[in-house]
């Protein structure tokens, strides 16, 4: 697996300089939400992501844990992983918006394992506005993982 924002190589897919701004807005925004237990920036100094640690009761306890890592761009390109380890393996699905030989500049690397070539997609242009859509896309995804 490679880290967000991170193309097989371990370089930046999108070319632009890390929107240190925008992961501390985001930061910011996600500081006071009781779906996370521990939000970071990675590494400490100059960090490249935001990673936010989801508090254990939102799964049940095949889920030994869950994240999420944000990588924002100064060009409005970013990568969004989410992460889920299971006691049985794990779950993966990013969602990209970068310049790629395999889809659009807009695309989805779906679960459960964010293989590629992904789905192409449109994204929302504002960072808030996908930032919103991807939590009501998780919250689903930990919905469904509840028995009926």
């Amino acid at each position: 697996m490679t880290p967000a924002g991170s193309n097989e190589n371990g370089t930046n897919n999108s070319g632009a300089p890390i929107d240190l701004a925008r992961l501390d807005a985001t930061a910011d925004r996600l500081s006071g939400d009781s779906r996370f237990a521990n939000i970071v920036a990675e590494p400490p100094v100059a960090p490249e992501q935001l990673r936010c640690v989801y508090v254990d009761r939102l799964y049940p306890a095949s889920v030994e844990t869950a994240r999420i890592e944000f990588v924002w761009f100064e060009n409005g390109d970013f990568s969004i992983h989410y992460h889920e380890t299971h006691r049985s393996g794990s779950f993966d699905h990013r969602w990209d918006r970068h310049p790629s030989t395999h889809n659009t500049r807009d695309h989805i690397h779906p679960g459960p394992d964010a293989s590629t070539p992904g789905r192409d997609a449109s994204h929302p242009q504002d960072w808030r506005d996908m930032l919103s859509t991807v939590l009501t896309e998780i919250d689903r995804r930990q919905r469904e993982l509840w028995p009926e």
